[in-house]
This record gives structure tokens, C-alpha cells and sequence, in this order.
């Protein structure tokens, strides 16, 4: 896969070694894209490939012009039940996207033609199925372009808030609510919880002890599976460490009497911020110690730092304790793109997102007869 002539080269990476040599001239690209979110820094991509993929299924799309990379999507092929190209990080990761330089007005209409071309060489044999897309990220000006066959469907709800000061945002509440939250503020001051933003060095560590603690605080209770597995703790160890170093992830930890009883990884960009996950003793439910206001005021001093147009992402998921602050409901975008051979297997995807939401809403309607959680 290369391009012709002078213009940009696109080519095709298949090999892991290959990728993770990527890593500098990646970060540079990362920096340069106006739309890029952590999750497509070459840190979290590359270690989630050693973590997840499978041996022969990389398919990263590559374009160079003058030598430079430009471009980039970052993708692996499923071939069941459909042969499809999915982004890498797909399932723990709350945006997905791919990577093109900016000019003077957005995104390089060159390289974006050039990601488009390479793109559309792979879906003469798969479908490219790019889920949970950040509404205005660079896969609508692909979508936009695209000649073949193609779809957009909504994905997974996600929740933003605007980048203030907590004082500020809790002025944005009704009054009821807001002095509510300013006596759970001052409970947390009067508890002498201190909070400490964990240096580069120690990040490994610090991971390791918030994945002990969010095992701990969901003992007995329904957890999500995928955060408790070995190889979940393997890639977010390697990959925090990293992305500590460039800026776009920051672990910060919380004593009480002592002991680390809280620590809270946050994901960080120019223009976003947004808490990934955290661990939080027992002890500090117990104590009556509402962790979620803590952990909001934390992120958002972590805000403080950037563009005040940016926001403060609750990420994917529209549970009570978030609705609470007013937030934004935005919705990601999941784009399917096909060519005229592969809309049979579009057409039998879609099918497939059909049959799947169709049985999700017949569960969910039993859970409520039945008086069972929804």
C-alpha cells in the first residue's frame, strides 16, 4: 500500500516491532491534532496491542509526506463473525479516533484524502467499523469523504461538564443541590484528607495500589470484569507510566491518617480532561466521605492548567451520581464504511446491531416486570 508520485506515501503497518518504533514520531503527530483524546496516544495504543491484540491482525494506516507522518489510523482485523477493522483499544477505551496534522484550518485536507485512500484499499475485504467516535472528531471528515457505501448510528452516551473551578461548578446547580454539595466539600476538608499528585517516577507503584483499591472497594459487589484481570493491570500499569511522561495521563493519590485510602487515574489533552478510574477504601464510605465529589474537585483543579473552551469529561455512562452536576449529555458516533464488495457484510452488521439492541431493550423490559435492577 503506497502512494504515488509526489504526493503523500500511505503505507501499511503490520508488525508490532514496527509500531512501537512509531512511538516518537506518533507523540509528535498526537500533539499536532487538535482532536486527539489520550486514548489514541501511541502509549496507550501500542500497550493495549501487547496486552490485547492477536499476531497477524495490526493493521495501522500510515501517511507520510516529505518523509513525515501526517496520518494515522490505528486499527486491528476481527475476522468473526464479520471481517471487520475495528480501532485498536476498542471496549476499555472511551473514544476512539484517528490522527491527522492540523493546518492553519483543521485537519490537512491532503493527509485526510491520503487516510481515506489507504482505508478504503482495506475495505475491499472488511468493513471498518470505528465505534465510540467523540462528536467533531477527525473520523466525520473521513465520513464526510467517503464514496462507498456507509453508516452512522449513535453509540454510547457520554457526560461533559465545563472546565471550572469547583466553586464554579457548583454554582451552577440549584441552589437545594448546591448547598448540599458545599456541606459534602467541607466534610471532606474538616476530614483532613490530603491530596497529593503522584510523581512521574512513582506511577508504576501508584497504579498497582489504585487497582488493589478498586478491587477492594468493589468487594461483594458487581465489578466490571475486564478490571480485574491480569492483563487489564499489565496494560494500564505500562501504559499510565508512559503517558505520565507526556503529559497526557496524572495519578493522584489521597491519604487519611496516613495511609493512601483513595488514588484516581485522570486522562489529559488540551482540551479535556476526564477521570478513568479510581480506587477508594471502605473505610471512606463508612465515614460517610462522598469520593465522587472528591474526585470531581480533583480533576477539575487538574483543569486549571489549560484552555478555559476545554471540558471536564464523566467519559462514557450516564449514572445518577454524574447527573447531579448538570452535565452535557453528548452522544459518540459509531461510523461504519464499506465498499460496494463488502455492503453484504455492512448490510449483515447492521443487522447484527439490530438483533443485539432489539434483545438489550427485551432484557431490560424483564428486569423492570420482574422488579430486578434495569
Amino acid at each position: 500500500m503506497r502512494g504515488s508520485g509526489a504526493g503523500p506515501a500511505v503505507t501499511l503497518c503490520t508488525d508490532s516491532a514496527e509500531f512501537g518504533a512509531l512511538r516518537e514520531e506518533w507523540n509528535r503527530l498526537h500533539r499536532s491534532c487538535a482532536t486527539a483524546t489520550p486514548f489514541q496516544s501511541h502509549a496507550w495504543l501500542h500497550s493495549w496491542w501487547l496486552s490485547y491484540g492477536r499476531p497477524g491482525r495490526l493493521r495501522v494506516v500510515l501517511v507520510r509526506h516529505e518523509g513525515r507522518l501526517v496520518a494515522a489510523a490505528p486499527l486491528m482485523l476481527r475476522p468473526r463473525p464479520f471481517p471487520t477493522l475495528t480501532p485498536l483499544g476498542t471496549a476499555i477505551s472511551d473514544f476512539s479516533d484517528v490522527l491527522v496534522e492540523d493546518g492553519p484550518d483543521g485537519p490537512a485536507g491532503y493527509a485526510v484524502a491520503a487516510l481515506g485512500a489507504g482505508l478504503w484499499r482495506l475495505a475491499g475485504s472488511a468493513v471498518i467499523d470505528f465505534r465510540e467516535v467523540r462528536p467533531g472528531s477527525t473520523v466525520e471528515s473521513l465520513y464526510a469523504r467517503w464514496p462507498g457505501p456507509s453508516r452512522r448510528l449513535d453509540d454510547s452516551p457520554c457526560l461533559e461538564l465545563p472546565a471550572l473551578p469547583m466553586d464554579d461548578l457548583v454554582q451552577r446547580l440549584p441552589r437545594p443541590r448546591a448547598q448540599r454539595a458545599r456541606a459534602k466539600l467541607r466534610k471532606l476538608d474538616a476530614a483532613g484528607i490530603e491530596r497529593r499528585v503522584v510523581p512521574t517516577a512513582e506511577v508504576g507503584p501508584s497504579v498497582r495500589r489504585l487497582l488493589e483499591l478498586h478491587q477492594l472497594q468493589w468487594q461483594e459487589r458487581k465489578v466490571t470484569t475486564e478490571h480485574v484481570r491480569p492483563r487489564f493491570a499489565e496494560h494500564l500499569t505500562r501504559s499510565v507510566t508512559a503517558m505520565a511522561q507526556t503529559g497526557d495521563a496524572v495519578v493522584t493519590e489521597f491519604t487519611l491518617e496516613g495511609s493512601v485510602v483513595a488514588a484516581d487515574l485522570t486522562f489529559l489533552s488540551p482540551r479535556l480532561a476526564g477521570g478513568y478510574l479510581y480506587g477508594a477504601h471502605p473505610r471512606l464510605r463508612e465515614r460517610k466521605i462522598d469520593v465522587a465529589t472528591m474526585l470531581l474537585r480533583s480533576c477539575a483543579q487538574h483543569l486549571q492548567s489549560g484552555p478555559r473552551d476545554g471540558v471536564l469529561s464523566l467519559l462514557r455512562g450516564t449514572e445518577p451520581y454524574k447527573l447531579h452536576w448538570r452535565p452535557e449529555r453528548r452522544v459518540n458516533q459509531r461510523f461504519l464504511l464499506a465498499r460496494r464488495g463488502t455492503a453484504v457484510l455492512l448490510g449483515a452488521l447492521l443487522a447484527d446491531v439490530r438483533a443485539r439492541s432489539l434483545a438489550k431493550r427485551a432484557r431490560r423490559a424483564w428486569k423492570e416486570r420482574s422488579g430486578g435492577p434495569a
